[in-house]
């Protein structure tokens, strides 16, 4: 006799659940769009869409009107154009050696970020006796990556180094951009002013998300946001003018009373102030709720406050919910991590860290739930 069951949902599983709003990210990146027009608003959609999923996130983008996508790494670059066959995608990361044939074969635009790389695309293009496109880095204060001061006089003094190639973009990065009156950010502009005036005349590139905020001198021909579209506030000090696009929802597994003077949790690091209940929620450091969390972030149960208490382990995490009501907290219930009550930017704040690491560390274990942004779904 055979004895047919029912499978249990991936939701039902999960000991939390993510909630990804893609019609979110949509509007924000309409709301850069118009703070931008008319220069054209791209995506950066590196580290997997900032923790987001890249497909999902780049599909509802191109649905949107996006044709312009900025990665980190060529695998990265690689996996996006298996779900974006037919928009730009610019890698940040340069042209690592023997790559050439993987840039020129997947459409994939490389970003040069010395004179090295330039030489060598250029090399490139004159084998194929295709101007293959390219953009070029200038570096104006970061230090990190794209031509140095030295390299702009060398490349301006001799511009036929850039023969063959298809010249699609000058770009650089701001350093400060999220600092409104940091002084940086001008002399940064400065020097994006004279190189490109000194270079063969191409589209510049120059605001991320912060950047977009700083006024239109900084547009030039191209945005490039990143973590604003995610819902991280690009004006730190000031309303934040995107929408939040997750909700992180953490199952509770156990309620327990705890006596006064009992502790909770590795090194009995907390101990009961007084008689009350402990819940236990399955999530902890794996899932990327941080580990500096412990007695000092907050959930909300039904719109209430419950602060961490103890050490955030591995898997679980401890919350007093002495003040709820009886029966307020029971096992199953689905308790807000992040959400409208704890926005990304609070957590960060709370663990002493910044938005963005908060969102490219969500975690592989959530049962990930895409909402909105139809052509988005359809990656998952």
């Amino acid at each position: 006799m055979t004895i047919e069951c029912a499978l249990s949902a991936p939701a039902d599983r999960a000991g939390a659940i993510l909630t990804i709003d893609l019609g979110a990210v949509v509007e924000n990146w309409r709301r850069l769009s118009a703070r931008l027009s008319p220069a054209p608003c791209a995506a950066v959609v590196k580290a997997d869409g900032y923790g987001l999923g890249a497909a999902a996130v780049g599909r509802a983008l191109f649905g949107a009107g996006c044709t312009r996508f900025f990665v980190a790494q060529l695998d990265e670059a690689l996996a996006l154009r298996a779900a974006l066959p037919d928009p730009q995608i610019l890698c940040l990361g340069g042209l690592p050696a023997r790559t050439d044939s993987t840039f020129v074969h997947h459409r994939i635009t490389p970003v040069l970020n010395h004179l090295g790389e330039v030489d060598a695309w250029a090399a490139v293009c004159r084998e194929r006796n295709t101007a293959l496109p390219a953009a070029i880095h200038i570096d104006t204060g970061m230090n990190r990556l794209g031509l140095s001061p030295a390299e702009v006089d060398e490349l301006s003094a001799d511009p036929t180094r850039l023969t063959g190639i298809g010249l699609d973009l000058w770009m650089s990065h701001l350093a400060c951009a999220d600092e409104a009156e940091s002084p940086v950010s001008g002399e940064q502009l400065a020097r994006m002013t004279a190189a490109v005036a000194r270079l063969p005349k191409a589209p510049v590139s120059f605001a991320n998300s912060s950047g977009i905020f700083l006024g239109s001198a900084y547009h030039f021909d191209l945005g490039r946001p990143g973590v604003a579209l995610y819902g991280v506030n690009p004006t730190p000090g000031k309303p934040n003018p995107m929408v939040p696009t997750i909700r992180l929802d953490a199952r509770v597994l156990q309620v327990r009373s705890v006596d006064l003077g009992m502790t909770v949790g590795y090194g009995a690091a907390h101990r009961m102030p007084r008689a009350g209940r402990i819940a236990t929620l399955g999530v902890g450091y794996a899932d990327g709720y941080f580990r500096s969390l412990g007695a000092r972030g907050h959930v909300f149960v039904d719109g209430v406050p419950a602060p961490v208490v103890g050490r955030i382990s591995m898997d679980l995490i401890t919350v007093d919910v002495s003040g709820l009501a009886d029966g307020a907290v029971v096992p199953g219930k689905l308790v807000e991590l992040i959400g409208p009550n704890r926005p990304v930017d609070t957590v960060a704040e709370e663990a002493g860290t910044i938005g963005y690491e908060i969102l490219t560390s969500l975690g592989r274990r959530y049962h990930r739930d895409y909402t909105g942004g139809d052509a988005g779904k359809k990656a998952v």
